[in-house]
């Protein structure tokens, strides 16, 4: 069976400014058993469009052309023996290849983060789970109409392609020590749960693993601030904590700011400050407080006013059909809801879902309740602090909080039935 080799291409911070020679990635990569590269890419502003192209391999050698003069971040991993979360639309081109070379273009002029992987053999569990994997991966950040070659191997690899990327085998170098001990670990704690050790003796072998990702933390976040007018340090703030960027932020010079990196620091700045304001939602979303009011969309494209059910205790359910708990827990909602309609409303809040997917998912799973897509503007999800789904909400006849509770958890379905004692 011919083994593939995924290459995740997560894209566009934004548009670049214009149409130039389409970038080609190639190089030579060794200990991959594979035959094929799946290229998945997707622009970063716009995480629903998902394209992704098979190109088959010989020999190790691979060429490929991610198309335009946008910044693209991209990632060489090995497919594992599984189908990809159906969580986006997704375009499947395939791409002869020989001698391990291939060559490609995704086309559109717009920021994209490439992942290449190889396909482990792995089988399926009896309960059709899938055994942990060791995935290693190739990562990097395609440059507008840049071509690159990659060398080396899923553990140790370099990157040609100019002084951008010269600067980011520095990093890599640096880092190499620490990243050589993750992957070790993690090869011993793959071992230990094949042989069926518990998981909580897996966790206390691999906590060894912390300090290491810290010391690669402080390489990455010195280097930023010890090269503020580095291009590179962008990409390198990208994979900092939250923490570090809160700092990294004000370190950077103008020139970096506002230039080719823009789309991929805007975005950053985005994410950084969203978070913020979650954190600060959570803090007043607390029992007794009035619960944030907001007016969304339903399935007919009316608009909701959460004020429309004053009067009636409530349950805001925030949800989605790419979550598997969420998906889950239906059953016992729909229990919930047969059970005390006319007493609670129900309010589906579907979140991260296109509309296609959304509306979809409420005809499959047969939601009775009232249902209602979160888009962001403003976002719903962050006015209540929601990090995690599903998260579902109380609200009182008054309007104020009751409960929160995060995840499938049984306690909520009894709070219920305490409350309408």
């Amino acid at each position: 069976m011919k083994n593939l080799v995924y290459a995740l291409v997560g894209a566009g911070f934004m548009i670049a400014c214009q149409p130039s020679d389409q970038p080609e990635i190639s190089g030579m990569l060794t200990g991959i058993e594979s035959d094929t590269l799946l290229v998945q890419s997707f622009p970063v502003n716009d995480r629903d469009s998902r394209r992704t192209d098979t190109v088959a391999m010989q020999n190790g050698s691979f060429a490929f052309n991610l198309g335009n003069s946008v910044l693209k971040q991209v990632y060489n991993f090995g497919k594992p023996s599984v189908k990809p979360n159906d969580r986006d639309s997704r375009r499947t081109d395939t791409i002869a290849m020989q001698n391990g070379s291939f060559a490609f273009n995704l086309g559109d002029s717009v920021l994209k983060q490439v992942y290449i992987y190889g396909k482990p053999s792995v089988k399926p569990n009896e309960d059709g789970s899938i055994p942990a994997i060791s995935m290693k991966a190739v990562n990097f950040l395609l440059l507008p109409g840049q071509p690159i070659k990659i060398s080396g191997s899923l553990d140790e690899y370099k990157l040609e392609g100019g002084s951008f990327y010269d600067d980011y085998n520095e990093v890599l170098e640096d880092c190499k020590a620490y990243s050589h001990k993750i992957d070790s670990l993690n090869v011993v704690c793959m071992d230990m749960e094949k042989k069926g050790i518990p998981g909580d003796s897996i966790r206390k072998v691999y906590a060894s693993a912390k300090e290491w990702y810290g010391n690669i933390l402080k390489i990455k976040s010195d280097y930023v601030r010890q090269n503020p007018d580095k291009d590179v340090s962008v990409y390198v703030m990208s994979q900092l904590t939250r923490d570090q960027l809160g700092d990294a932020f004000n370190v950077l010079t103008d020139r970096v700011k506002e230039g080719m990196m823009a789309p991929l620091y805007q975005r950053m700045r985005e994410g950084y400050e969203k978070e913020l304001a979650r954190d600060k939602a959570k803090e007043a979303m607390k029992p007794g407080n009035l619960a944030p009011e907001f007016t969304l969309k339903d399935l007919d494209g009316k608009n909701f006013d959460l004020s429309s059910l004053r009067g009636k205790y409530v349950v805001l359910d925030f949800w989605g059909s790419w979550c598997g708990w969420c998906i889950k827990g239906i059953p016992e909602m729909k229990k919930a809801y047969e059970k005390y309609k006319g007493k609670i409303e129900f309010v589906g809040i579907d979140c991260n879902d296109t509309e296609d997917k959304w509306k979809k998912a409420v005809a499959e799973h047969q939601l009775p309740w009232i249902n209602v897509r979160n888009i962001g503007e403003p976002d719903v999800a962050v006015m209540y602090g929601v990090s995690g789904y599903p998260t579902k909400y109380v609200i009182d006849p008054e309007g104020k909080i009751a409960k929160q509770v995060v995840g499938e958890d049984p306690e909520f379905y009894m709070y219920l039935d305490a409350l309408m004692k």
